[in-house]
């Protein structure tokens, strides 16, 4: 390298430095919630070797047996909420040398029907169902003379992953939210929300007559028989109703084609919703861990003919945001020329 690069080098490393700092500390301060109010004395704390919450909804725990605790019967692992308290087992393990203490149990919001029993046949605990609120961990160590020591579990480091999954999807059952994040004083929390109210996205059947849409609505406030569906067009407000049918929570319709291309041979671009009063839900794919949904859902364009003779040029795509769009436009002779 030439000397006369060398001071720019140096700058642009000293650049590159501070902003990873500044990238670090904002994502700290997004997953750090204010210490928890408590009457209980400050508590020894243990490193997780391992905390995450696998596919939205199954909690995965690995913390280390602590020193001179070797004469510990069981462990068990809780969470408190004010005072709630839910707790699953701690299972011995040992991997390489370290004692570790390990839980793996499922997690379903409090106000989801019930999906697994208290307790499975093979002995693991059922699905642990947990309320809306910031949940702190604990680890509960009972010695062989009965005594019990407590501990709380540190905070993992929180990584500033750009990567093509998001670091705590929803629950792609329930659209419940298990979110692990840390206290200012480095303890480890789980902060629980129920699910939003939304119109799911399940399915798209392309077909050569017709567009099906498959989905589900969650976290509804009226009876499903109140919602209708509609398109509407970007840009004027123009809509299209189509007609919906149900089955519990569960919504199949056509998308209204022939409404929303006729005398159009631009492509026009299309919103789908669910509408109930003055309440409107659009339909999309929200319940992955996928970053970019646009980029990973893709669909072909496809023409269509319907049932008046006209035949349409169709794309049904999700957006960035896992929203569900169209563009279409009547198809003519005259653009295949």
């Amino acid at each position: 390298m030439s000397d006369s690069l060398l001071p720019y080098a140096v700058k642009t490393a000293k650049q590159a430095k501070k902003a990873a700092v500044r990238v670090r500390r904002r994502v700290q301060r997004i997953n750090t919630v204010p210490t928890l109010g408590t009457t209980v004395r400050p508590r020894p704390m243990l490193v997780p070797v391992h905390l995450s919450i696998l596919g939205g909804r199954t909690l995965n725990v690995a913390v280390p047996l602590p020193d001179g605790e070797e004469d510990v019967a069981t462990a068990r692992l809780e969470l408190v909420r004010n005072a709630e308290r839910s707790s699953v087992p701690l299972v011995r393990e040992t991997t390489g040398g370290a004692v570790l203490l390990t839980a793996t149990v499922a997690l379903r919001h409090a106000t989801a029907p019930a999906a697994a029993p208290a307790a499975r046949d093979d002995g693991r605990p059922g699905a642990l169902a947990l309320g809306s609120g910031v949940w702190r961990f604990s680890a509960v160590l009972v010695h062989s003379d009965g005594r019990e020591t407590r501990a709380d579990l540190a905070a993992p480091d929180q990584r500033a992953d750009d990567g093509p999954t998001v670091p705590s999807p929803p629950c792609p059952a329930t659209g419940a939210v298990f979110r692990p994040m840390r206290s200012v004083n480095g303890r480890a929390l789980l902060k629980v929300s129920g699910p939003a109210r939304q119109a799911e996205l399940v399915d798209l059947d392309l077909r050569w007559d017709r567009v099906t849409v498959h989905g589900r609505l969650l976290g509804r406030r009226l009876p499903a028989d109140q919602y209708t569906a509609e398109a509407v067009r970007r840009g004027t407000g123009k809509t299209a109703a189509a007609r919906i049918d149900w089955d519990g929570d569960t919504f199949t319709f056509d998308l209204p084609l022939a409404a929303m291309t006729r005398r159009q041979r631009t492509e026009r671009t299309w919103d789908v919703h669910l509408k109930a009063g003055r309440t409107r839900l659009k339909v999309a794919r929200r319940l992955t861990d996928v970053r970019n949904p646009k980029q990973v859902f893709r669909t072909p364009y496809r023409i269509i003919a319907l049932d008046g003779g006209s035949v349409v040029r169709v794309h049904a795509y999700v957006t960035p945001a896992g929203a569900l769009a169209v563009a279409c436009a009547e198809f003519t002779a005259d653009e295949d020329a």
